[in-house]
């Protein structure tokens, strides 16, 4: 088991989950974070940190595309350690349906 971040984190980005995370197992994208399942040891801190209750578990059923994405994206993007601010608009998007194929930037985000 890993667990993953899902739709729920575009636009949002909060990064209280990267505060907590012991392994430093995420990775940072232009509009949302994603966790590097073969880094994840699978202690779950992060996922009650979450504002946006986007990670998961992957063991939860349909989160099968959020693993390929996290797998992917992980290795392509810059570690991030450390919290940073949310995107000013991020209230606006919590929530919000349908943000993959309206929303979604596969270019990287700074990293730490």
């Amino acid at each position: 088991m890993t667990y993953v971040v899902t739709e729920a984190c575009i636009k949002c980005k909060y990064t209280d989950c990267v505060e907590v995370c012991p392994v430093d197992c995420f990775y940072e994208g232009d509009n949302m974070l994603v966790i590097h399942p073969d880094e994840c040891i699978d202690c779950g801190v992060c996922e009650p940190e979450c504002p946006a209750d986007a990670i998961k578990p992957d063991t939860e059923s349909g989160l099968e595309k959020w693993l390929e994405v996290n797998t992917e994206y992980a290795k392509l993007w810059p570690n991030i350690t450390q919290k940073k601010d949310a995107p000013p608009d991020a209230k606006e998007f919590d929530g919000v349906d349908g943000k993959f194929d309206k929303f979604f930037s596969p270019a990287p985000g700074t990293g730490d």
